[in-house]
């Protein structure tokens, strides 16, 4: 499993919450998103950039991480000229944090991709169709992979599926499987394109409830409802503290087999907790 370095706000990408997707023909809102509340900022040069401003984009990026910004980048489906030309664009920037590969569909385009960038450089795979979806273990199993992300929008288009949570539950179910299969962390799901803090909020519990651990997102406005909805409850919270205080942190006061598994839901929840509250 790759490397999980730490975002622009401290909280490591393997926790990271709300991933906000920024398009990099819009290097004009680089400064204002870097600085904003998202837990990790992707600059898009995929589906967010026209093919033609492609180059131009490329050049705001090289620009941007010259300049000390930082960040992910979304880079062009494996084996394209404009997957080529990101990852040129890519091999010796300072800066980047990580990249999100558009269209994952095997283990193999994740090798690919993380053989042309600089060593040791992690790798979200962004599953978005049927066959990525059924090669999901072998993705998240790719020494590179940092952790799985589901584009719900194209996989809808191709499979034809709505976007009613039961017709996408086995593609989430899929990727959730498999990144713990893996030994990856929850996937990252796909975004709410609406700015309906109602239908964020529906989408949120979905997301949280099939064990999805972070969202992307195209409005920054949306990341900290994101960031609120999969960070735990004050509930939780005490919850973590009143069985780590009974059973003791190294399982001292473990009475059964029921124990263990409340413990390690406790630990779980008390280091996000911390995580989240110094990030």
């Amino acid at each position: 499993m790759a490397s999980t370095p730490q975002n622009r706000t401290g909280i490591p990408a393997a926790d990271a919450r709300s991933w906000l997707l920024v398009s990099a023909a819009h290097s004009r809102h680089f400064t204002e998103t870097h600085t904003g509340v998202a837990d990790a900022v992707i600059y898009d040069l995929e589906d967010g950039v026209v093919p033609s401003a492609r180059p131009t984009a490329r050049e705001a990026v090289h620009l941007w991480f010259s300049r000390g910004g930082t960040g992910w980048v979304r880079v062009n489906p494996a084996g394209t000229e404009d997957w080529s030309s990101d990852l040129d664009a890519l091999e010796a920037t300072p800066g980047l944090l990580g990249v999100m590969l558009a269209k994952c569909e095997s283990a193999e385009h994740v090798t690919e991709t993380a053989a042309r960038l600089p060593a040791r450089t992690p790798v979200m795979a962004l599953v978005e169709s049927a066959l990525g979806i059924e090669r999901a273990y072998d993705i998240a199993s790719a020494q590179p992979t940092s952790r799985l992300a589901f584009g719900s929008g194209d996989f809808r288009r191709d499979t034809g599926a709505t976007d009613l949570a039961p017709a996408l539950a086995y593609a989430r179910g899929r990727l959730v499987v498999a990144s713990r299969a893996a030994g990856l962390p929850g996937p990252v799901d796909g975004p709410t394109l609406t700015t309906s803090e109602d239908e964020l909020t529906d989408a949120l519990t979905v997301t949280r409830t099939m064990g999805m651990s972070g969202k992307l997102c195209m409005h920054p406005e949306q990341a900290p409802a994101i960031n609120h909805a999969l960070s735990p409850t004050p509930t939780d919270i005490d919850w973590a503290r009143e069985v780590i205080e009974q059973l003791g942190a190294d399982g001292a006061g473990v009475r059964d087999g029921s124990d263990l598994p409340k413990l390690a839901r406790a630990r779980a929840i008390h280091r996000l907790a911390t995580v989240f509250a110094h990030g």
